[in-house]
């Protein structure tokens, strides 16, 4: 089972450099995919600043989210998030020499919770302690 970080999901459904070598392993991936429900928040909130930033049309972000929520119903399971998450996320996020923002720490935390064998992620500080914690790490650039 592999976990989908938010940053490898964005180029899937917004044009971005890193789109063609995400949309290239997702087509090899034969593994079930898994993420946390915070990436739903946090897809909604990278779609949001790229409006702001003029990166992307509002028409453009309604598009991606809809065909984001389609692949959340049907092809990525998401879990909840449970407290002990939020607390290791704490924990990696409270070292400062990992380098770990709140959010990739708590994507980090639930792929251990879940039992994932991999990560998915374009952010080369998840990578790097998630490798650190044992996982296989598809770093999409």
């Amino acid at each position: 089972m592999i976990y989908l970080d938010t940053s490898a999901a964005v180029p899937m459904f917004v044009p971005e450099p890193a789109s063609p070598a995400i949309e290239a392993w997702f087509e090899s991936c034969v593994e079930p995919l898994v993420s946390s429900d915070w990436i739903v928040t946090e897809f909604s909130s990278a779609l949001s600043i790229k409006v702001r930033k003029g990166e992307i049309s509002a028409k453009q972000a309604q598009a991606a989210w809809k065909d984001f929520d389609t692949f959340c119903k049907s092809g990525l399971r998401l879990l909840p998030v449970s407290r002990k998450a939020f607390t290791e996320a704490a924990g990696m996020a409270r070292n400062a020499a990992s380098g770990l923002r709140s959010g990739d720490a708590l994507h980090l935390a639930m792929a251990l919770e879940a039992g994932a064998t991999g990560i998915a992620t374009a952010d080369e500080t998840l990578a790097k302690n998630a490798k650190a914690s044992g996982l296989a790490v598809s770093q999409i650039t």
